[in-house]
């Protein structure tokens, strides 16, 4: 995996340790990208196999889920082992394969650390269970009943029921906020923080260029295990959840988002700066997402960005809301930075979740890599992949199992990528997979899409290719911010470059008026508007419009 590769990323790191801002991240769920050994679920070397093709759209990074070592009763969320590989997914030895065919195509390597819980089977727990005086016996959060034998608290699990669990051999509860088999790490615990701090060294030391951090902001409790409010119905979200869970009618005031974290955070910090490695933090919270993304990343201590979850809503975001949100990250996240995505492993396809057309969807991509932030990408979402209608008899999802059929699960977005659209599996694999291929997906496969130059996929790749080609959309300030019909408009601009975009988010034509100066239209690539009359606009249906001086 060393020599030349590494040494090349080294150097391009050197120059800029600020990497990470503005990249574009490609995100992996490796059950569903590429089999290779016939088991029906994809693989570290299936992964290795399709680097060239993610390297072809120009993306900086990418983003692998959860592959350690796990009992799967979430899908990898709940791990037994962090230094290893699951047999599933292939070996260490396959895994460095992956990080050097990455490297050697200028990318760099993500993976997902879930360590704001473990599984029930991981040996901290199995020892921490045990007694309540052995090594590790604080290692997790254990509570003594009330005296009633209920929970210590009112806090409720993401999945669903009570967040604490009994536990016959200790008398007592354990906290876990998602799964009952995912029992809370104890971060107050200087060893805990030692021993996760000791599994992210373990995986930088093996050439990866950073994390997702996995649900960030649950990794601290209230000690004092206080009740969380009530949550009035008005600011209930779904965002954490489905609506129909009752843990959206509380305010997680107690159970997440603690003071304590901030110590932490610079721990971490300042391990991943040892080797120039970057962070991206996973907030999931209804009520104060960006004011928490804001407080986690803002100086030079903290985390790098965080992933923001605003742009995942169940509703198209209109004019408006688009504008109302990036001032909101203004106000909110002035010093720090945000990753923003439209779809990923947790929540149903935007392309299906906001009914979008072909043109949408190519504006909303644009529009992503034009506003300010970081990029993630969904794998198929280049290839406008929309939601796979997957039956109750194939779900493997327990969370859409548990609340069917008013929310059926997650495992609709999780389906295998399509790669070819007239062999087995769409090119998958050669076994049954372990999700079902969609077939409205097929004639959307890569190969189909490479083969028609106006398809989705090519205008993904001119899309990272036009933001990387302008510092200003990649890392430059914004300001400018407004909008007027279906339109929404801003300025983004850096040292020696400011670009003004303008986006009509609607089928309809639409007039915007330009701001004054000497402007040059730029982005036909991207489908950008070119001629102009005076000072107006005329945006025809989901076209954009980008203009620049000082280039």
């Amino acid at each position: 995996m060393t020599g030349t590769a590494t040494a090349q990323i080294d150097a391009d790191a050197s120059v800029d340790r600020d990497w990470w801002r503005g990249c574009v991240i490609y995100q992996i769920y490796p059950r569903s990208f590429q089999d290779t050994n016939g088991d029906g679920i994809g693989d570290m070397q299936g992964i290795a196999k399709r680097i060239p093709y993610i390297a072809s759209l120009g993306v900086d990074a990418i983003w692998i889920s959860p592959f350690f070592t796990s009992p799967m009763a979430d899908f990898g969320y709940d791990v037994s082992d962090y230094c290893d590989v699951d047999p599933m997914f292939g070996t260490l030895a396959d895994f460095d394969q992956v990080v050097a065919a990455a490297h050697r195509h200028g990318i760099r390597i993500l993976i997902d650390l879930v360590i704001s819980h473990t599984s029930e089977e991981h040996p901290w727990f199995e020892e921490s269970r045990a007694s309540r005086d052995n090594p590790k016996a604080d290692w997790f959060v254990w509570s003594d009943s009330r005296p009633d034998g209920t929970p210590p608290s009112n806090w409720l699990s993401v999945f669903g029921g009570s967040a604490w669990e009994w536990d016959t051999r200790r008398e007592q509860y354990y906290l876990h906020n998602f799964l009952a088999s995912q029992p809370d790490l104890n971060f107050h615990n200087p060893e805990v923080q030692d021993a996760v701090l000791d599994v992210a060294r373990f995986w930088l030391d093996r050439g990866v260029d950073g994390f997702r951090m996995d649900t960030l902001n649950f990794y601290f409790h209230d000690a004092a295990l206080r009740d969380n409010p009530v949550c009035p119905p008005e600011e209930r979200t779904d965002i954490c959840a489905p609506k129909v869970n009752p843990y959206n009618y509380q305010r997680h005031v107690y159970d997440r988002n603690r003071p304590e974290m901030f110590d932490f955070l610079r721990r971490y910090r300042k391990l991943l700066d040892g080797y120039n490695a970057a962070a991206v933090g996973e907030i999931g919270d209804g009520q104060r997402g960006l004011e928490i993304i804001g407080e986690y990343t803002t100086g030079q201590d903290l985390v790098q960005m965080c992933y923001a979850f605003d742009m995942l809503a169940a509703d198209l975001p209109t004019p408006a809301r688009i504008a109302d949100l990036m001032a909101h990250v203004d106000r909110a996240v002035p010093d720090g930075w945000v990753c923003w995505a439209f779809s990923n492993h947790d929540c149903k396809r935007h392309t299906s979740r906001w009914h979008l057309t072909d043109h949408a969807q190519r504006l909303m991509a644009t529009l992503m890599m034009s506003v300010r932030g970081s990029a993630c990408i969904y794998q198929g979402e280049e290839l406008g992949l929309p939601e796979a209608d997957v039956a109750f008899d194939d779900l493997q999802d327990p969370y859409g199992i548990r609340f069917w059929p008013e929310f059926k699960g997650r495992d609709g977005c999780r389906t295998p990528m399509v790669w070819e659209h007239d062999v087995l599996n769409a090119g998958f694999s050669d076994n049954k997979p372990w999700l079902p291929v969609s077939r409205d997906h097929l004639k959307l496969s890569v190969a189909a899409q490479e083969d028609d130059p106006g398809a989705i996929l090519h205008h993904y790749r001119r899309a990272i290719a036009f933001r990387h080609a302008h510092p200003a959309l990649a890392k430059g300030e914004q300001d400018g911010l407004g909008h007027v019909g279906t339109c929404v408009y801003f300025t983004r601009r850096t040292e020696g470059e400011t670009i003004f975009c303008a986006f009509n988010l609607s089928g309809d034509p639409a007039k915007l008026t330009m701001p004054q100066g000497d402007w040059t239209p730029i982005g036909a690539e991207v489908g950008g508007l070119q001629n102009i009359t005076g000072d107006t606009l005329n945006l025809g249906p989901w076209q954009p419009f980008f203009a620049a001086r000082g280039i």
